[in-house]
């Protein structure tokens, strides 16, 4: 599970997201910025622990807004209706494991990804390669 220094830091990032929503401003935009999207992989813990933590502590320390979810596998196995909610029309970047494996969970789950989401492989990548990844994030 988390340990003692990044579960303090997932929760200052989920209050931050909860203010940001609480006094968001609409604005029109000719391009959305695309959202990410953390899976911790909780039950299946094919990622390794350390590349996991690395990035979860990066983007905290981004200040950029994220959503984390413990396991998009069991999402997916339970059909979670979140995922049509995050499959939605406007861009996404997953930090998760095998695109190939992400793009059918949702598939399964009824809840196709857009062909243009982006998925960062953290089965593959080490921890700098994920961060320079997220780098590109607008």
């Amino acid at each position: 599970m988390f340990d003692d220094e990044v579960f303090p830091l997932l929760f200052r990032s989920r209050e931050r997201l909860r203010a940001a929503n609480r006094h968001a401003e609409v604005s029109v935009m000719s391009e959305s910025p695309a959202r990410l999207l953390y899976c911790r992989c909780a039950y299946a813990q094919v990622v390794p622990a350390d590349v996991k933590d690395g990035v979860l502590r990066h983007l905290c320390a981004s200040g950029q807004s994220f959503e984390s979810v413990a396991d998009l596998c069991e999402m997916s196995a339970r059909r979670d209706p979140r995922l049509a909610g995050l499959a939605g029309p406007d861009p996404l970047k997953i930090i998760a494991c095998h695109p190939r494996a992400v793009k059918w969970l949702f598939h399964a789950a009824g809840a196709p990804l857009p062909e243009d989401t982006e998925i960062i492989n953290l089965r593959t990548l080490t921890t700098e390669e994920a961060c320079g990844e997220l780098g590109k994030v607008p």
